[in-house]
């Protein structure tokens, strides 16, 4: 009989990319996945550590699985308890003394270890005397990666994840990813075409390229060469049946001519591009270790645009860093009003215990930081709006990957990453369809289908 699984995962993408080869790996041992914790024989919480409050998240997941573990004990089964990921990596050691319940505890880069930690932790459990529990902490960086050890992937949808790099060596000092996450490190040429052509293969029309800075990948090559991230996606445009490419996140640094101009020449390489900033005032981005000024983040934006004119920009903002002044901020509100973003992930700034920044002066209050979230969350939602509505009577290829809420409805990502729903049949569900936008809303599209323009789409 068949084990369940369940697997909740918080934060980014790499997370969700994480996860998905978490049950690849259990699959052969005969984990099936479940959608709920109620009666799973494993559940991992796959955890995040960017935010702030990031471990008491955690704590407040397992306590409320702790009546479901011990239920399935009382009745004489078994569910094992892991917890994953970079809230893992920073603060085993305090889970595993915090929450006994918990069985396994591994960091980011050992989950393909996890059938080895599984048995371990089920023999522990069948041999534990008086009643005390002895769990399974990995978060070891191992010598070699983790991706040679794990199995050929499956596309889950019509749009997949694959991670070409992994780690961060630019030490932002209010981030916590080098330590948990460990150096830079690009996956080999030859190991991401693979993964590529498999998630093809199994139906994966839509793959986005991950990694904590995708655009600094340097893979090793066939000839023992190098290539850099515009290369990649290139050889990846070559692949039949991969109809979109995207990736996600990328760093300022990184963004070589050589990339730029794949966007200008990969008609396959998706007009969005998520480019964080966090700042707009060269000061503060000095604190933070960005090594970059505004003014080269502004060059940047205008080479991309000149390169390729239709592109929207999505971008991460961090307000009240320590030290921030009104100035600063002001500077802030200045770039988003020179750029203009079609989306943004906006943030109060949260100390992570062990980053510099953590222990700087001047911590601003948090009245303050409200009252710029506020402002600036403000700005950047009128600018998403009028990028929406500005959409209205546009014809777009949109991929139909979900089920809307309401009855006949599908939902799908524009070239631009906004969500778009329709009134559309179910076979078109995985299928990339033409659409007449009707309306933009605040977070969304709303377009139709059209005989036209399917029938045109017919014979492009």
């Amino acid at each position: 009989m068949g084990k369940k699984l369940f697997i909740k995962s918080y934060g980014c993408q790499m997370n969700v990319y994480d996860a998905d080869r978490m049950a690849d790996v259990l699959a052969p041992h005969g984990w099936t996945l479940t959608d709920a914790p109620d009666g799973a024989d494993m559940v991992i919480l796959n955890t995040c550590h960017i935010r702030e409050k990031a471990s008491e998240k955690v704590f407040s997941d397992l306590g409320r699985l702790r009546p479901l573990k011990q239920a399935r004990e009382e009745a004489g089964e078994r569910m094992i308890l892991a917890v994953a990921g970079c809230t893992a990596q920073a603060e085993g050691a305090e889970i595993m003394v915090r929450a006994p319940i918990v069985d396994i505890v591994m960091g980011p880069q050992t989950y393909h270890r996890l059938p080895e930690m599984v048995a371990r932790a089920s023999r522990a459990a069948e041999s534990k005397a008086g009643g005390k529990r002895k769990g399974v902490l990995d978060t070891e960086f191992p010598v070699e990666p983790k991706f040679d050890f794990l199995p050929e992937p499956v596309a889950k949808g019509p749009a997949s994840f694959l991670s070409v790099q992994e780690g961060c060596d630019k030490f932002c000092t209010f981030c916590v990813v080098p330590y948990t996450r460990g150096a830079e490190y690009s996956r080999p040429v030859a190991d991401v075409l693979s993964e590529a052509r498999a998630l093809v293969k199994g139906g994966a029309v839509e793959i986005t390229l991950l990694g904590q800075n995708v655009n600094a990948y340097h893979g090793e090559a066939a000839n023992g060469g190098e290539w850099g991230f515009g290369r990649l996606i290139r050889e990846l445009a070559e692949i039949d049946g991969l109809e979109r490419i995207r990736y996600t996140t990328s760093h300022p640094r990184d963004m070589d001519d050589d990339l730029i101009a794949a966007h200008r020449d990969v008609d396959k390489l998706m007009p969005f591009l998520h480019l964080p900033v966090q700042s707009g005032s060269d000061r503060i981005l000095h604190l933070m270790n960005r090594q970059h000024k505004a003014e080269d983040y502004l060059r940047l934006v205008e080479k991309l645009r000149d390169a390729r004119p239709d592109l929207a920009l999505s971008s991460d903002f961090i307000v009240g860093f320590p030290g921030e002044s009104e100035r600063d901020f002001e500077d802030t509100l200045e770039l988003v009003r020179r750029v203009g973003f079609v989306q943004a992930y906006s943030f109060k700034y949260s100390p992570r215990p062990g980053t510099p920044a953590a222990a700087m002066e001047l911590q601003v209050p948090e009245e303050a930081k409200a009252e710029r979230l506020a402002a600036l969350q403000e700005l950047l939602s009128e600018q998403t709006l009028a990028f929406n509505r500005a959409c209205t009577g546009r014809v777009m290829d949109v991929l139909l990957d979900r089920h809307g809420k309401l009855d006949g409805q599908l939902l799908g990502r524009s070239p631009y990453m906004q969500p778009v729903h329709v009134q559309a049949p179910e076979a078109l569900l995985g299928k990339l369809v033409r659409l007449r936008i009707l309306d933009g809303h605040a977070n969304s599209l709303s377009g139709e289908m059209a005989a036209d323009l399917q029938q045109e789409r017919a014979l492009a």
